[in-house]
C-alpha cells in the first residue's frame, strides 16, 4: 500500500496548477488547533487547493503528505487511515482528499485529533456536505472552508485577463462575463477553448455528481435522480407537490417524501441549493416553495440547451453571496411583490438585493422597484440594491435610496 501513498505524494509535489483566491495561510494556521475541512461541489478545485497547499508547505520545509482516498486501490481497505499514519508518522501536515470515502472516517479523525492534537495537523476534503455538518464526535473540533467554482475575478485570472477601465478593456470583460455566465466556473471547463468540449465536460460532471453523490446518498434509482436533476435545472422554484405531479406526468411512481429526500441529498452534493422564503415561522419556511439555484451556471445551458440571462444573472449573484458565507432567503408578500435576496445577520435583515437583467424595460423596472420598496418598508431599511446588465445610477424612490449597479462591476468589487 505504501507505493500508492508515495505515488500520490510525488504527484502532489510535481503537479502544475493555477493559483486560486484561497487564504492558504489561514488554512495552515487553523489546522494547528482544529481539523480543517474543505468541501464543495465535485470538480470545483478542492484537490487543486490541497495540492497547492502541499507545495506551499514543502517549500517552507514543513513535513507534509497528500493522499487521494478516491483511489480504487485503497478506498475499500478498512485500515487505510491507520496505514497512512504508519507510512507518514504522527507529526506534520496530513492532507486527505475525499476523506468520506474511507471506512469509519469520523471516528478515526476524532480519535487521532484528540491523541495527536498539536502534532498531526489534519486537512481534509470532500464533495459531500456531511463533512461540513459532522456528527457528535467531531462537533466543535472542525473548521470548514466551502469552495465553489471560480469566482468571476478568478475566472479572469485563469484567462490571463486584466481588469482595465478603458472602453476596450470594459468590452473585453463584458464578453468574458458572457462566457462565464453560460459555461460557468469549473476550472477545467474554463481552461478549454472549444465550446463543444466545454458542454461535453459539463455534461460528464453533471452525470458524475448525479451518480457518485446524489444517487449514492439517496439510494434512489439513477433514472429517478437524473429526472429530478433535469427538472430542477429547468425550474426557478422547487415545490415537492409540483415536482410530484411532473413525475406522474412522465409515468414515474415516487412519493413526496422521496422528492424531499432528493432535495436534501442534492444539496449535500452541492449540485443544487434551495433558498427558503424569509419568515420567522418554521412552518412557512418549509411549506412555501424554495428558490432553486445550480451549483454552477454552466449546467443550465449544458443540460437544457437554453440561455436565460435573467436566471443566469440571479444564479451568479447567489453563488457570489454564498462564497462570502451570507445567510440568504427571498421575500414575498401576500400581493405577490418579491425580492430575490434578503441577507440576514442573525434574525435581522441587513440588505435586500434585486437582480434585474433588463431593468430598462418599463414593466420590469416597475415590478422590481415595487418589490424592493415594499420589502424595505417592512424591514425598516432605508436602502436597496438592484444588480442589472449595464444600468448604473443612484436613485431615490418613495424615500428609499436605491443603488443600481452592473453585474460586471458588482462581481469585481
Amino acid at each position: 500500500m505504501e507505493p500508492v501513498f508515495e505515488e500520490w505524494d510525488t504527484y502532489a509535489d510535481k503537479k502544475e496548477l493555477k493559483m486560486r483566491g484561497i487564504n492558504f495561510e489561514s488554512i495552515k494556521s487553523n489546522s494547528k488547533l482544529k481539523i480543517v475541512a474543505i468541501t464543495g461541489i465535485r470538480r470545483c478545485g478542492k484537490t487543486s487547493a490541497l495540492i497547492i497547499l502541499h507545495q506551499i508547505l514543502s517549500k517552507e520545509d514543513e513535513k507534509v503528505g497528500y493522499i487521494n482516498l478516491e483511489d480504487n486501490r485503497i478506498k475499500n481497505d478498512e485500515n487505510v487511515l491507520d496505514n497512512i499514519v504508519k507510512w507518514f508518522g504522527d507529526n506534520g501536515y496530513l492532507l486527505l482528499d475525499e476523506i468520506t470515502n474511507a471506512i469509519s472516517w469520523e471516528n478515526w479523525i476524532a480519535r487521532n485529533h484528540e491523541m495527536l492534537k498539536g502534532k498531526l495537523n489534519l486537512i481534509l476534503s470532500s464533495s459531500r456536505r456531511s463533512l461540513a455538518i459532522p456528527n457528535k464526535p467531531l462537533r466543535g473540533r472542525m473548521l470548514v472552508y466551502e469552495l465553489y467554482p471560480l469566482s468571476f475575478r478568478e475566472f479572469l485570472q485563469f484567462k490571463d485577463l486584466k481588469v482595465e477601465k478603458t472602453t476596450a478593456g470594459i468590452g473585453k470583460i463584458e464578453k468574458s462575463l458572457d462566457e462565464y455566465l453560460i459555461y460557468g466556473g469549473f476550472p477545467e471547463a474554463v481552461l478549454l477553448n472549444d465550446k463543444t468540449e466545454k458542454i461535453r465536460l459539463l455534461n460528464s460532471y453533471f452525470k458524475d455528481i448525479i451518480g457518485l453523490d446524489v444517487a449514492e446518498l439517496s439510494m434512489e434509482k439513477m433514472s429517478v435522480v437524473d429526472l429530478f436533476g433535469k427538472y430542477i435545472v429547468g425550474s426557478s422554484y422547487f415545490s415537492a407537490s409540483k415536482c410530484l405531479n411532473f413525475f406522474k406526468s412522465m409515468g414515474y411512481k415516487t412519493s413526496k417524501q422521496s422528492l424531499l429526500h432528493l432535495e436534501k441529498c442534492s444539496q449535500e452534493g452541492y449540485l443544487f441549493f434551495f433558498v427558503p422564503i424569509f419568515s420567522h415561522k418554521i412552518k412557512d419556511r418549509s411549506q412555501y416553495p424554495r428558490k432553486a439555484y445550480l451549483g454552477d451556471t454552466g449546467f443550465m445551458y449544458a443540460i437544457n440547451g437554453k440561455i436565460e440571462y435573467g436566471r443566469l444573472y440571479e444564479n451568479t449573484v447567489f453563488l457570489e453571496l454564498k462564497r462570502h458565507d451570507r445567510e440568504i432567503s427571498y421575500w414575498k408578500n401576500s400581493q405577490g411583490a418579491e425580492v430575490d435576496f434578503v441577507i440576514c445577520k442573525g434574525l435581522k435583515p441587513k440588505q435586500i438585493i434585486q437582480v434585474a437583467y433588463d431593468i430598462e424595460n418599463e414593466n420590469v423596472r416597475e415590478r422590481e422597484l415595487k418589490g424592493l420598496i415594499e420589502c424595505a418598508r417592512e424591514f425598516g431599511l432605508k436602502n436597496g440594491l438592484v444588480i442589472t446588465k449595464s444600468y448604473e445610477k443612484n436613485e431615490k424612490h418613495d424615500g428609499i435610496d436605491i443603488e443600481f449597479t452592473s453585474l460586471r462591476k458588482w462581481l469585481l468589487q
